[in-house]
């Protein structure tokens, strides 16, 4: 009770079954006495390309815009664009980041890696000294929970996508564990769109279940045994 968790979610209909697995979430999450935030980022229209926009004022150098360089200072400065400043405000009041989505292309929709890549500056998720199991996130966990449109079998080792972990290695690993956040099992809906209404009532039940016990769960071994073992 009394933990905080940020659910970041991108999809476009709130009818749609992510639409469903992000109810279930808030509903079981504050029934738990957590207090959820969700930023819900089609609804927001939330900016994905990472620009001079996200500077507000002048820059450290006006010759050469370097996106790194200069998000970075303006953190330091306190001149970041507001919705930049909003977003980190609730990572870093969250004791767990959810994210859910659907999986495009073996990765999280545009939207989603516009967030990672504007919210998750240096200096604030990360230093060029601080990072992995040293980053500034460390203390928080994150839960990748997504859907799939391939079904499991498609994505074992000795399917046509490969195991699934070998995708998620950017998004936990390259990110998350980057950012010094644990990371929890990711809990993946195989192909909902291609099972009968009971099987997709019976993958909400499975969510509804792990999130009763989710804070009694360890976070797996961030290490690349993980993904290509």
């Amino acid at each position: 009770p009394g933990k905080k968790v940020l659910i970041v979610y991108a999809h476009q209909e709130p009818k749609s079954f992510n639409g469903s697995l992000l109810t279930i979430a808030v509903e079981e999450l504050t029934k738990q006495g957590c207090s959820v935030t969700v930023s819900d980022l089609y609804a927001m229209q939330f900016e994905p390309r990472a620009t001079r926009n996200d500077v507000v004022g002048g820059l450290h150098n006006p010759e050469m815009f370097n996106y790194g360089v200069e998000t970075w200072e303006a953190y330091k400065r306190g001149c970041l664009s507001k919705d930049l400043v909003e977003e980190q405000k609730k990572v870093q009041e969250a004791d767990l980041l959810i994210f859910q989505f659907p999986l495009y292309w073996f990765n999280m929709p545009a939207i989603l890696k516009g967030w990672m890549d504007r919210v998750l500056v240096q200096g604030f998720a990360y230093d060029l000294s601080k990072s992995y199991d040293f980053g500034l996130l460390q203390d928080k966990l994150s839960l990748f929970s997504f859907t799939t449109g391939g079904g499991q079998e498609m994505y074992s080792k000795e399917g046509v996508g490969g195991d699934i972990r070998y995708l998620l290695w950017p998004m936990q690993h390259g990110i998350m564990h980057f950012c010094g956040l644990k990371v929890l099992e990711p809990h993946i809906c195989y192909a909902p769109e291609a099972v009968s209404e009971e099987k997709r009532k019976e993958m909400l039940t499975a969510w509804t279940q792990r999130l009763k016990t989710l804070w009694k769960e360890e976070p797996i071994d961030c290490s690349p045994e993980w993904y290509f073992k």
